[in-house]
């Protein structure tokens, strides 16, 4: 079992402040195993799957009222016919214990929730192995996370498998879409899903996804909405101060996992060209394990001037990143530009550096040239 201190640490700083953590993420990201880390003697596990627990927790009460360690951890808590129910009761009742509950979506998605908890929980929403855990699953070779994703039993595997992304696909929709959303269609579902997954990274018109896929746009809008729900897509809007020289409408969306958008654009093996992408979409990957609370977004001007990520993390100052596989090739032009509308805040180069992060200069401007690591502090 690969120790994950990072998302250890996470949930541990989530139960100071409140005796719920919900942890999402998409199918086969690591939930379970996560939850098993925080260590056997600690924990009460329970398998929702089984149709044995719905009798368990028939009296949420009774249940914890008997329950003999100190954190229970309900995996796959959808399953239940009231889940909202049984955490609440908990909550409530019994402050003293700590409770994880995993899913591959917010509570929200399912009408099972007719309480989401609100006040009552915390999110942790685990994505794919971070480039902070690289080493730890065996110094896996960046190429290889970028080709095979994030997924960790896809990263450990030596090639890249076709069947196991196939596979998954047809497993998400059947455990996960078609029982949260009630859709029917498995084709029509991934056949949207891999047409976003070859467009991944850049801006996504509903209108005309509907006209290249032959569906309705209500069909296009509910189907994309299902995938952000579960968290299979990330969605970046633009990130804009009202200025009529700016975007202020169009999002970009984001696969998941690059191994995934790897499998649907048939990049294997990789070429150099490939990586740059690739590594945006790591980049974002960390931007959302690293700053949970604060959104991600992207800008771009009527001009085309464009900078990948923006993090607004104070009122009157803006964080801007570039991310670059190779930083020779970085063009200050576009930061430049940004700068001009937003003059206050640190600028990023994120690329895949070995050494310690370092200052440097384009003209007027201050670049901190890092790895994700050197995002934090």
């Amino acid at each position: 079992m690969i120790p994950r201190p990072f998302w250890l640490n996470r949930i541990e700083a989530a139960w100071r402040e409140t005796s719920i953590v919900w942890l999402c993420g998409v199918r086969r990201s690591g939930k379970t195993t996560l939850a098993q880390q925080l260590g056997e003697a600690r924990i009460l596990y329970i398998n929702c799957d089984l149709p044995v627990v719905e009798e368990m927790v028939r009296d949420p009460q009774l249940f914890y009222r008997d329950c003999p360690k100190p954190v229970v951890v309900f995996d796959e808590i959808h399953q239940l016919r009231d889940p909202s129910r049984v955490l609440k009761v908990g909550a409530d009742l019994f402050p003293h214990l700590k409770i994880l509950a995993t899913g591959s979506s917010t509570l929200a998605a399912s009408r099972k929730f007719r309480d989401t908890l609100t006040g009552r929980k915390r999110l942790v929403h685990l994505v794919p192995v971070l480039w902070s855990e690289l080493t730890a699953f065996g110094n896996v070779p960046l190429p290889r996370r970028l080709l095979h994703g994030g997924l960790p039993s896809a990263l450990l595997a030596e090639t890249q498998q076709p069947a196991f992304y196939r596979e998954w696909m047809d497993s998400f929709f059947a455990r996960d879409i078609q029982r949260l959303f009630g859709f029917r269609d498995l084709d029509r579902f991934n056949a949207l899903f891999e047409y976003v997954l070859r467009q991944s990274g850049g801006q996504l018109e509903v209108t005309r996804t509907a006209s290249e896929l032959g569906i309705s746009r209500p069909t296009a809008e509910s189907h994309l909405r299902a995938l952000e729900i579960t968290h299979a897509i990330t969605v970046v809007r633009p990130f804009h101060g009202g200025g009529q020289k700016e975007l202020v409408r169009q999002p970009k969306v984001y696969g998941f996992d690059t191994g995934f958008v790897s499998f649907a654009r048939g990049w294997n093996p990789l070429r150099p060209d490939d990586c740059g992408p690739l590594w945006e979409h790591l980049v974002l990957e960390s931007l959302l394990a690293l700053f949970p609370d604060t959104p991600v977004r992207y800008w771009r001007d009527k001009a085309g001037h464009e900078v990948d990520f923006v993090l607004a993390h104070r009122r009157d100052a803006v964080d801007a990143l570039e991310c670059k596989w190779d930083a020779s090739a970085f063009d200050p032009v576009s930061l430049r530009a940004f700068r001009s509308y937003y003059p206050r805040g640190r600028n990023f180069l994120v690329t895949p550096l070995a050494g310690p992060a370092y200052s440097r200069r384009f003209g007027d401007l201050e670049v901190r040239v890092c790895n994700p690591d050197g995002l934090v502090g």
